[in-house]
């Protein structure tokens, strides 16, 4: 395909991509918008209607795409495995580089349409001949920790309209261009099909019976209490464990087959030195495998910049050598590996 000025733009309805397809169009973009319908609960549909009202007042093509049945197979269904095999699982690391940004891809590709963007609030950066994604301008907003394995083929013809902006500016701007309802939209929180509590929401899906009750022990096998099923719990977690003893108590450790959550009272026994990733995707291999000291590993999203040391094991995983030793790594999760702000890429962790 020949590059074009036409966009297709990723629009929720909400605050940010309504924002985008404004900036975009000012930028000279012909704008197309595409609201995919991943899921839907209680049949809410109100999002649609926001992003075609948008694209009408915009005088720009609005599409329409459902993705609810490639989502269930793909993300919820995965979600729900990773949590009964006692993993933490990590759906919006999987939805943005295996399903959203490759759609956005598909679907550009057969209207003829070169640039494909989203209200994402992070920033691209190339750097000899590979692009990589940028940490985004505002620190409380940046999501840069959930793209770390887009293809180069996606990070060069991507457009970023929001990683310059903070989102304070983006509400002004929604609200000086006299979209209201959009400057004033709360941000959704959390994972999109279940954004206040997991829990309720592995219930929902599984038959009844699935999660039983099991014992909590400590580390030395001694029984203190009842727990509620184990794919309640994960790794580090200290709230919400329904136990009681007048000390702090944490989850080391997660045992599916006999339904048994094992408790620490000393954090510093969950801290591990090393991990291991798998199904890793790395930008450019010379700048990660380079013993620079300047590497950073982050499992958490906004959190725990640890530097690291990174090298490839005789079995395609990659091994990562804490310098200062981390705790609450639970298997599952996501590692991406950043130099500055510049995202460098990463995988799960096993």
């Amino acid at each position: 395909m020949t590059p074009n000025n036409k966009v297709l733009l990723g629009m929720s309805g909400g605050t940010d991509s309504s924002v985008a397809a404004l900036l975009l169009q000012d930028a000279g973009y012909e704008v197309t918008g595409i609201t995919f319908r991943f899921y839907e609960k209680d049949n809410h549909t109100e999002y649609l209607d926001d992003a075609r009202e948008l694209c009408e007042r915009l005088h720009i093509p609005h599409i329409t795409y459902d993705a609810r049945e490639v989502f269930q197979q793909h993300i919820i269904s995965y979600f729900i495995d990773e949590y009964m095999a006692g993993r933490t699982p990590v759906p919006c690391t999987l939805c943005n580089n295996y399903l959203k940004w490759p759609l956005l891809q598909e679907v550009a590709d057969a209207r003829g349409i070169w640039h494909f963007a989203t209200g994402h609030y992070v920033q691209k950066t190339q750097i000899g001949d590979y692009w990589h994604i940028m940490a985004g301008k505002d620190p409380d907003k940046d999501q840069s920790f959930f793209l770390w394995g887009l293809t180069q083929p996606v990070l060069q013809r991507m457009l970023l309209p929001m990683g310059t902006l903070t989102k304070t500016r983006v509400r002004e701007i929604a609200a000086e261009r006299g979209f209201l309802k959009a400057a004033h939209k709360r941000d959704s929180l959390g994972v999109c099909f279940c954004p206040m509590d997991y829990r309720s929401f592995l219930k929902e899906q599984l038959p009844e019976g699935s999660i039983r009750p099991g014992n909590f022990y400590d580390e030395s096998g001694n029984l203190l209490g009842k727990h509620e099923g184990y794919p309640f719990y994960t790794i580090g977690q200290r709230r919400g464990l329904g136990i009681y003893l007048n000390k702090a108590l944490f989850v080391k450790e997660i045992i599916p087959q006999k339904n048994q959550v094992i408790l620490s009272e000393n954090l510093q026994s969950l801290e591990k030195n090393e991990m291991y990733l798998k199904d890793w995707k790395i930008v450019n291999p010379d700048i990660l495998f380079n013993d620079d000291p300047d590497i950073i590993v982050k499992i958490r999203y906004r959190k725990q910049a640890n530097h690291c040391k990174v090298t490839q094991t005789a079995d395609g995983n990659l091994h990562v050598q804490l310098h200062e030793p981390l705790a609450s790594i639970a298997s599952g999760q996501a590692a991406a590996f950043y130099k500055g702000d510049i995202v460098l890429g990463g995988g799960i962790i096993i």
